[in-house]
């Protein structure tokens, strides 16, 4: 059995890290370097950058940032927002980053999904989803719809029918951010995370609502989750990754220590 991990996620707006609840009330909390750097020591298995604003203010990634906390990490590091081209994809990689997330470009235009697949390879391509809850019927039957621009742009597709056409594209793991729980700390979209689980054959990844290690070790089990996002119970200093993973270890989680 492969080790669960955690990934530490860094949201940032105008330079800075970032947190809201639901993609609304977005405040800015610290140095996003700082935190890579705390987040890698504390014990984190990986680190996610995240330009939050880019693809809504139709601009490209800071690119300085990313490459600032490349210099000051030594783990997997993958980078997300504003990626509208193979270039801007290559410029990140070159910058640093490991793995590239491609969110709503990749909506907008799915051949991206190859394209970087094609130059990097599969394992490289992360397929980043902002999922919100919506009354199931119609082209949404799995009540999950995929929403773009940070949260802004509803989009009419069904999540587990995007994610699905997402890994066929060329995609070799998954983000699932619950944008109903994100921020909250009342836990993950358990859910809509074993949907994903049980309809794709790459990583899946948990994102939203981690407000306790118990949370994570839920979404790890019942979720089928092989990866989890934390950001504000460590941002805010609840639970250094160290700590959430050793209470995974202690609770019969294969984790690396």
């Amino acid at each position: 059995m492969l080790s669960k991990r955690l990934i530490a996620c860094l949201d940032i707006r105008n330079g800075n890290l970032a947190k809201s609840i639901k993609f609304v009330d977005t405040k800015e909390i610290g140095d996003p370097v700082e935190a890579a750097r705390e987040y890698y020591l504390g014990g984190a298995d990986e680190l996610v950058f995240y330009d939050i604003n880019a693809s809504f203010e139709n601009r490209g990634i800071l690119i300085d940032t990313v490459n600032k906390v490349a210099d000051k990490v030594f783990i997997p590091f993958s980078v997300g927002g504003g990626l509208k081209t193979l270039d801007d994809c290559v410029n990140v990689i070159l910058a640093g980053a490991e793995k590239i997330h491609l969110n709503s470009n990749a909506v907008k235009n799915p051949g991206l999904i190859g394209q970087v697949a094609e130059r990097f390879g599969s394992q490289c391509v992360i397929l980043s989803t902002d999922v919100l809850r919506v009354p199931r019927g119609g082209s949404i039957p799995s009540g999950f719809e995929i929403v773009i621009n940070g949260g802004r742009t509803h989009t009419g597709l069904d999540a587990i029918a995007w994610i699905k056409k997402g890994v066929a594209l060329g995609a070799g793991e998954v983000v699932v951010n619950a944008i109903d729980a994100d921020g909250t700390k009342d836990g993950y979209d358990i859910e809509l995370t074993r949907l994903v689980a049980d309809g794709v054959d790459v990583p899946v990844v948990a994102s939203g609502g981690a407000g306790s290690p118990e949370h994570v070790r839920r979404v790890l089990t019942e979720g089928g989750a092989d990866a989890a996002l934390v950001s504000s119970i460590i941002h805010y200093k609840n639970y250094s990754p160290g700590e959430i993973k050793k209470y995974l270890a202690d609770n019969g989680i294969k984790v690396r220590l």
